[in-house]
């Protein structure tokens, strides 16, 4: 049709130089799993749980206590690890084979299921992940108090989904990802070599393929 070859050379140029759909981009991909996980880990360092004693369970002693308040990190204790996992994962995933891919993104998975079922259940009995603070600050453990909860357990959980989300997206995305690794290469051994900038891992790649990247 007239008028429509300049268009559809257009989109073409389009396809070749935005490669990858943007969700699907290695380095979009890796950077919201990171951000998420951050953000999960984040969480941890802020007060979860404003706890208000009974003096008359707990004496002086509690009484100057009042108040207490209870970080995430020790509220819900593993969801600093599982953040810290699902962050060294998205980072692997970068670097990783399509079979560790597959692995790495179960492990990313179960770590974000991890972070939100934890501050999930922080939620659900808040004074029982207070208590352990509670025994700290006061030397008695079992005492009841009225607690209440911030915000940032439920940023947790929605941290933690979004999470989830977004390695489940490693699947599809990788599948538009250059290959990285001499494990994924197609067994070209004839095959020439890139002539455009190189980085640090194709250097490392074409090294262990024999070829001099200089």
């Amino acid at each position: 049709m007239p008028g429509a070859g300049p268009e559809a050379g257009q989109a073409g140029k389009s396809r070749k130089a935005g490669g990858a759909p943007f969700w699907a981009r290695k380095s979009t991909l890796v950077l919201l799993i990171a951000l998420l996980a951050l953000a999960a880990f984040g969480t941890t360092t802020q007060t979860w749980l404003t706890v208000a004693l009974d003096p008359d369970q707990v004496g002086q002693a509690g009484a100057s206590q009042n108040g207490l308040q209870v970080q995430g990190s020790k509220a819900a204790t593993t969801v600093t690890a599982l953040a810290l996992v699902a962050l060294a994962g998205g980072l692997a995933a970068a670097i990783a084979g399509r079979i560790a891919r597959w692995i790495i993104t179960a492990i990313i998975v179960l770590a974000a299921a991890g972070v939100a079922a934890a501050a999930a259940t922080v939620l659900a009995d808040p004074l029982t992940a207070a208590q352990g603070s509670i025994a700290a600050a006061t030397g008695i453990s079992g005492s009841q108090a009225h607690v209440d909860v911030t915000a940032f357990p439920v940023l947790a959980v929605v941290a933690g989904c979004l999470l989830a989300l977004a390695a489940l997206l490693i699947i599809p995305a990788s599948r538009h990802w250059r290959t990285r690794t001499k494990y994924d290469a197609p067994g070209t051994a004839g095959a020439a070599a890139p002539t455009g900038p190189v980085d640090e891992i194709d250097s490392w790649d074409r090294l262990s393929r024999g070829d001099d990247p200089t």
